[in-house]
């Protein structure tokens, strides 16, 4: 009967008068990097378009959208890109602990590496990450002069950019590798660059994400997952977590959800149930950062044209 009951909200969200709707009010968190964007759009495109509500995003990085959704205030209301294990010390904290933070059971899959492009890789024999430790790939990569290759770990904030700096001393490419945190814009700028001068370059990479139809990269192979070689502390668990991590494996494969604070299924029931049904393929979400990185195209019109071409499935989201 609850369930019942919430949908017909969704439904009359839909057809309610402008004062009705106004109740319908989300906080989206819009994270950096470009996957995460275009499902903060596209969920905030659902609610205005479909549901009649009202959305907002806020920028923030994932330790802002976790104490925002925990306050539950409406200052944040959810998290559009999940990554886990990558994020397990927030969602341990506010969704198994506090219990204030809903986790979507709807997950897509991805995938985490370190890439360089398949130009420079087949010049030069590099397939596995311990290519990037040989004096001579070190030096095709070092751009600056100061005797280590550059390698993007990814932007500031990142918990899987943590993760990558543990990697590159347990893989003991240190003293011939430099790690780099820069937003992804830069990542992405520097990847066109290096390969229209034919330079070397290394960075992190993941599945779904818009750089496979962007450029002709590779991902380099890594030790196989090993749960025993897997010790990663984050910063929010400990100010002595680089020294009390070890990683010198690849990641297990990851589950990518969304997340939302539990008070918005009292403030904002239409919009709690959509979230609870929302669900996407990484082939959705490569295909929606392609548009807007490789493309350039503005994250609302992908959004918004997208819910057009897909009525069946934004229905389904909506229980209709």
């Amino acid at each position: 009967m609850r369930k019942a009951f919430i949908s017909l909200a969704v439904a009359a969200a839909i057809t309610a008068s402008p004062a009705a709707m106004s109740a319908e009010k989300v906080n989206i968190g819009a994270p950096s990097w470009t996957g995460a964007q275009a499902i903060a759009a596209l969920l905030q495109a659902v609610v205005v378009e479909r549901i009649g509500g009202e959305a907002n995003l806020v920028p923030g990085n994932n330790a802002t959208i976790f104490q925002g959704m925990d306050q539950g205030k409406g200052d944040i209301d959810v998290h559009p890109d999940v990554w886990l294990p990558n994020q397990e010390s927030f969602t341990k904290k506010y969704v198994d602990e506090a219990g204030t933070v809903q986790l979507s059971s709807n997950a897509y899959e991805g995938n985490q590496g370190f890439c360089v492009s398949k130009d420079f890789a087949e010049a030069n024999n590099i397939t596995d990450i311990a290519d990037l430790g040989r004096p001579d790939v070190a030096k095709l990569m070092d751009s600056d002069g100061n005797g280590k290759g550059e390698m993007w770990i990814g932007a500031p904030g990142w918990a899987s950019a943590n993760v990558n700096e543990v990697k590159v001393r347990d893989y003991d490419l240190l003293p011939f590798i430099e790690p780099i945190r820069a937003e992804e814009s830069v990542k992405t700028a520097r990847v066109k660059d290096s390969i229209a001068k034919g330079e070397g370059y290394g960075f992190y990479c993941y599945k779904p994400h818009a750089i496979w139809y962007m450029f002709d990269v590779t991902m380099l192979t890594e030790p196989t997952y090993d749960a025993a070689k897997y010790t990663m502390v984050q910063p929010s668990d400990s100010p002595d977590w680089y020294d009390e991590s070890s990683v010198a494996t690849k990641d297990a494969l990851k589950s990518v959800q969304i997340a939302w604070s539990k008070s918005l299924k009292e403030r904002s029931p239409a919009i709690a149930e959509f979230f609870d049904r929302f669900s996407l393929t990484a082939d959705d979400v490569s295909g929606f950062a392609y548009e807007i990185s490789g493309n350039g195209r503005d994250a609302a019109e992908v959004a918004s044209e997208w819910i057009a071409n897909n009525p069946d499935r934004v229905d389904a989201w909506l229980g209709l």
